[in-house]
């Protein structure tokens, strides 16, 4: 759930930095929660978002070990992510 003008880290969208990005919208409703609107599975109009920059999450550390075999393998992986501004609902 988000608001307008709300900033929100999702994984790393296609795009260039400080370029408008079309969203799909699955439902609205208005702050009292009473109009409420549901698509199937969308709804037919689009949201808009501006791409405000890319960037890598923090490192992620993955360990496999296997108990009195003496196998321990660590690795690590930093997620691409993006911030992106939600213009318009």
């Amino acid at each position: 759930m988000v608001k307008e003008s709300q900033e929100v880290v999702v994984d790393r969208l296609e795009g260039k930095e400080n370029g408008e990005i079309p969203l799909e919208i699955l439902a609205t409703f208005d702050e009292d929660k009473k109009a409420i609107e549901l698509g199937k599975p969308v709804l037919e109009e689009k949201g808009k978002a501006k791409l405000i920059k890319h960037f890598k999450g923090e490192k992620i550390r993955v360990a496999r070990f296997k108990s009195k075999v003496r196998y321990r393998k660590v690795r690590g992986f930093r997620p691409s992510l993006s911030l992106i501004k939600i213009i318009k609902i």
